[in-house]
């Protein structure tokens, strides 16, 4: 969707997408790996191979994620293997498995249940395979190094922007993913610094990270706790479902996470006021160069910051080609 095509990279590189249908459409299947739905079998065959665990294929941040990592891995002279999870955990689990006995030598984790996938990022780094976390941390000593945010940090940070702005004044209510534990840190972050400056918190609704489902989630908070002053979202697909939802509504504002075409529009009407923009693609170049250099002897960095951004529409410009 931006730049050169995946495909293009397909002699260096191994893509391997489990379907871009939502999570409901797949999770729980018990099919064993295929060419469409886990690590493709060569993954191993390469003195640099990568294997990668996503959360979705859905979600624009996730894709954007990838496209780095892809374009990283060719630059590299690596294979790189990813497998979609689909929002399921128990899969996500299962596609690490899958990547050890593929033998492959590197692993980029972007983990959906932080605590959950412990035990298969263990048997990997058990094995020698040298692992790195995006986006969401795992525990301290369990990955070579982390690449992200600091979540807890930028929930604070956008919570600070609203207080700075006049919004903690009057109601609020929060569309989350309460399977994310990442998205959990924000809102609590979040909540923490609002509430301190007078904002009156109702409820939350949880999306599940799925987009349909967010907007459906965001349609009851506002029919339970009708005129909020605004609306937290916590990752993109409650940002945008948040958005089709509020769309037209003239008192309620968002402040949330990752912008996509629709969400910039949003900021463009004025439903919009601040979102905290991460640098998904970056992320993914960060991870497959710091693999690179541990696979060449390197010393892992542990934690690679890859900042912030809080957009609004004195700064939005410049995301415009980058959303198409």
């Amino acid at each position: 969707m931006h730049g050169n095509s995946w495909w293009s990279k397909r002699g260096a590189v191994v893509l391997v997408l489990a379907g871009l249908t939502l999570a409901a459409c797949s999770a729980g299947s018990t099919a064993a790996p295929s060419s469409s739905s886990a690590p493709a079998a060569s993954a191993g065959g390469s003195a640099c191979s990568i294997g990668m665990t996503q959360i979705n294929q859905t979600a624009v941040f996730f894709t954007q994620m990838n496209e780095g990592a892809t374009a990283a891995a060719a630059a590299a002279g690596c294979t790189l293997s990813i497998a979609n999870a689909n929002n399921d955990s128990a899969k996500q689990n299962s596609d690490i498995e899958a990547f050890v006995s593929q033998k492959v030598n590197a692993l980029i984790v972007v983990a959906i249940d932080v605590n959950g996938v412990l035990p298969a990022v263990k048997a990997a780094r058990d094995k020698g395979i040298k692992v790195v976390a995006i986006d969401a941390k795992l525990v301290d000593g369990s990955v070579d190094t982390f690449v992200g945010v600091d979540n807890a940090n930028a929930g604070a940070q956008i919570g600070k922007w609203v207080v700075d702005n006049g919004l903690a004044k009057g109601t609020y209510g929060v569309v989350d993913a309460k399977n994310s534990f990442i998205q959990n840190q924000r809102e609590d972050a979040f909540r923490k610094a609002v509430d301190a400056a007078g904002a009156t918190y109702t409820q939350s609704v949880s999306g599940d990270n799925v987009q349909e489902k967010a907007a459906t989630a965001a349609q009851n908070l506002l029919t339970a706790q009708p005129n909020l002053g605004f609306v937290y979202t916590t990752g993109e697909p409650a940002t945008v479902g948040a958005a089709a939802a509020l769309k037209g509504n003239s008192t309620t504002k968002i402040v949330g996470w990752d912008l996509t075409k629709e969400v910039i529009g949003c900021i463009d009407d004025g439903l919009c006021s601040a979102i905290v923009q991460q640098n998904p693609k970056q992320e993914g170049v960060e991870a497959v160069n710091e693999l690179k250099s541990l696979l060449g002897g390197g010393t892992a960095k542990g934690f690679i910051d890859v900042p912030i951004t809080i957009v609004t529409k004195s700064n939005v410009d410049p995301y415009r080609v980058v959303f198409p």
